[in-house]
């Protein structure tokens, strides 16, 4: 699978001076996902009437300065995103998961170490519980969405996180972000040419050096919103197939 490409085991960055800004929203501490999504594993959502809505997802964070950056560029375009956590970058950096929260993001689980080999179940409930109850012990939002490391159906995780209601969120479009040789451009390039009613498109915040990505984030929300494009969550994209 593509996305989530570069291996990496460790979250640990130089200090910041990216200051925090302060909570503008009250968030809602349920991420709702209707029955009919739950234990089911989503690539797109084909939206009524063709409208055009857009979800972007963002994984590997919370990451100093990087997701920060992107933060404030979201909240400038008036741009909610679901941000796919790591745990131990979670732990590192707890103030930076408030404030998704706080902008009014949705977030999920992408487990812990963000692993891609074989695990047996006692493993992978760690895995993912864990990185769950931090979660909710850090912003006090209960999730059930997953999304597996690098797109792995097949070492345990999706399975597990299916058994237990969670809805496995992948993605039908990627910026290709992780591609260590391109350039920021071939992020919007790549964004703009496969950009579909329901699409979810796949960026990252951590797990790297992800300032190319930074510099691609506008542009990508700026030629999406003059094709027409609506940016919504994955709850509400969800929601939104539910209801119609």
């Amino acid at each position: 699978m593509a996305g989530c490409s570069v291996k990496h085991n460790t979250f640990t960055q130089t200090p910041h001076r990216l200051l925090l800004q302060q909570p503008v929203a009250t968030p809602n501490p349920t991420l709702a996902v209707p029955a009919q999504f739950q234990g089911k594993i989503i690539y797109r959502i084909q939206p009524r009437n063709n409208e055009k809505v857009i979800a972007l997802t963002i994984d590997d964070g919370p990451w100093p300065k990087t997701t920060l950056q992107m933060l404030r560029i979201l909240q400038e375009n008036h741009v909610k995103a679901t941000f796919f956590l790591v745990g131990q970058a979670l732990k590192q950096h707890p103030e930076i998961a408030k404030q998704e929260v706080a902008q009014g993001h949705a977030i999920g689980n992408h487990t812990w170490h963000h692993w891609y080999r074989q695990m047996d179940e006692a493993t992978v409930k760690n895995e993912i519980e864990r990185t769950t109850d931090l979660i909710y012990q850090i912003t006090k939002v209960k999730t059930f969405l997953f999304r597996p490391p690098g797109g792995f159906l097949n070492n345990g995780l999706a399975a597990y996180a299916k058994s237990h209601n969670y809805t496995v969120i992948m993605w039908s479009l990627t910026s290709a972000d992780t591609d260590r040789h391109a350039k920021p451009q071939a992020f919007v390039n790549n964004v703009l040419k496969g950009a579909k009613p329901g699409a979810i498109i796949l960026m990252h915040d951590g797990g790297g050096d992800r300032q190319r990505t930074v510099q691609a984030l506008p542009e990508i929300i700026s030629k999406l919103k003059q094709q027409g494009y609506r940016f919504v969550t994955i709850p509400e994209l969800l929601q939104m197939k539910a209801k119609g």
